[in-house]
Parts: C-alpha cells; structure tokens; sequence
C-alpha cells in the first residue's frame, strides 16, 4: 500500500523558515516523482515544486522559485521542502504526491499526480 506521510508543517513569523517532510512508504521510491502542493483556504490545490527520484530534476513554481528548495534522500524514502523567506500569503495546507510518469510531462500539475498524503498546514503570520 502506498502511503505519504508529511511532517514538519506550523506556525511561523514571516520571514522565517520551515522545512516539511514527505516520508514515502510500499513503492519502489528511485521509480517515483514526488510533488509539493499547497491549498490555501477557498483556493484550488496548486502545485509548489516537484523532484524526480531516479535524475533528480526539480521544477518550482515562479511564486516559491528562489525561496524553496526541493531535495530526496532516497536512502530515507523521504522528500524534503525548505521553506524560506516565508511570507502569509504562503498559508496553505501541504500536501505531498506521487507519480509513476515523468516529472518533465506532469512537473507541478497535481491532475498528474497519483498518490497524495493528508497534508500539513503551514501559517505564515505577518
């Protein structure tokens, strides 16, 4: 059974920096892309940055694009978002997803994604 575990979301000042987890469980994890999304409250889910486990391509979002970095250990089966410079509008529930495709067709869509976690929330105060 697939399963996504996030961790490490809460509440920070803006400015300052979170570092969330994804801990990826039943798939072969070197086979997978992994994803960041957030959904603010009354928004569409939207995706963040994404990370192939076999090449280690990344794509951002421009919103996060110099703020956020992306990065696997693959030894962990886990996925790693640093968040800095943390502004309020980067208020979102987490959500960490898999896919079996290609990071270069599906990048940040999360209609490509196949596998999703329960998320966590991320509050950013001004």
């Amino acid at each position: 059974e697939v399963q996504l575990v996030e961790s490490g979301g809460g509440l920070v000042q803006a400015g300052g920096s979170l570092r969330l987890s994804c801990a990826a469980s039943g798939f072969t994890f070197d086979d997978f892309a992994i994803g960041w999304f957030g959904q603010a409250p009354g928004k569409e889910r939207e995706g963040v940055s994404s990370i192939s486990n076999s090449d280690g391509s990344t794509y951002y979002a421009d919103a996060v694009m110099g703020r956020f970095t992306i990065s696997s250990d693959n030894a962990k089966n886990t996925v790693y978002l640093q968040m800095s410079s943390l502004k309020p509008e980067d208020t979102a529930v987490y959500y960490c997803a898999a896919t079996f495709r290609s990071i270069h067709a599906v990048r940040t869509i999360p209609a490509g994604y196949d596998y999703w976690g329960q998320g966590t929330q991320v509050t950013v105060s001004s």
